[in-house]
């Protein structure tokens, strides 16, 4: 009698690789999978490090696409005893897109109202984060989804302290401060191409214990992990 073939996810454990979330994330048949992380995988960044090299002045914004819906989100950060900690939330399940995945408190422009904004006014109403708390820092590079069809500028802000948040309304169903510690750690980032060269396309992918962090969200923090310091 020979063994039985191990899981997916027994293979994952056997080499180090976090569980992840439950959501379904919509692979192609054609993936490939890459798990070099272009970061030190035992740095511990504090925000001063972070956001030393973050771009200060306004980007102008360009969609990339003719229908595109302008938006913004709220990188929000702040010190914890492990390091510099992010804000994450987690879409709720009765949202008609992108249930139950990872992101930033953030929506659609609304007309004459700056990136800024946009991203202060989402927060507030989303998690409950007085508009007033954050320290903006500058902004991360704009990027487009395919999706969504949106044209998402990036806020990046700072905290004195961890503030204890909740989700306001139906939108989300869970706030986290995640340190950037535990999001570097082995195991936990890997890069996946969706598609047939010369058109396919990275995606990132955070797995940590409970919740993977993966399109739009992680493609951000990857951005600010990147930054050149």
């Amino acid at each position: 009698m020979t063994d039985a073939a191990p899981s997916d996810r027994t293979v994952d454990a056997l080499l180090g690789r976090r569980a992840g979330g439950r959501q379904v994330v919509p692979r192609p048949s054609n993936v490939v999978i890459e798990f070099d992380a272009p970061w030190s995988t035992d740095a511990v960044w504090s925000v001063d490090e972070l956001i030393a090299p973050v771009a200060e002045a306004s980007a102008p914004m360009l969609p990339t696409f003719p229908d595109a819906r302008n938006s913004a989100v709220l990188l929000v950060l702040a010190d914890g005893p492990d390091g510099a900690e992010v804000l994450l939330t987690r879409r709720s399940m009765r949202m008609r897109n992108h249930k139950g995945e990872m992101s930033f408190p953030g929506g659609r422009c609304d007309p004459g109202e700056s990136p800024i904004q946009t991203a202060l006014r989402e927060a507030h109403e989303e998690i409950g984060l007085d508009p007033t708390r954050p320290q903006i820092v500058g902004e991360l590079e704009h990027l487009s989804t395919i999706v969504s069809k949106s044209y998402i500028v990036p806020v990046v802000a700072t905290l004195d302290e961890r503030l204890d948040l909740s989700p306001q309304t139906m939108e989300a169903d869970r706030v986290m401060w995640t340190p950037i510690a535990d999001l570097t750690r082995p195991g936990t980032y890997h890069r996946e191409r969706w598609g047939l060269a010369p058109l396919d396309r990275p995606l990132h992918f955070f797995l940590l214990d409970d919740e993977t962090v993966w399109g739009a969200t992680a493609r951000m923090l990857v951005d600010l992990l990147i930054l050149p310091r």
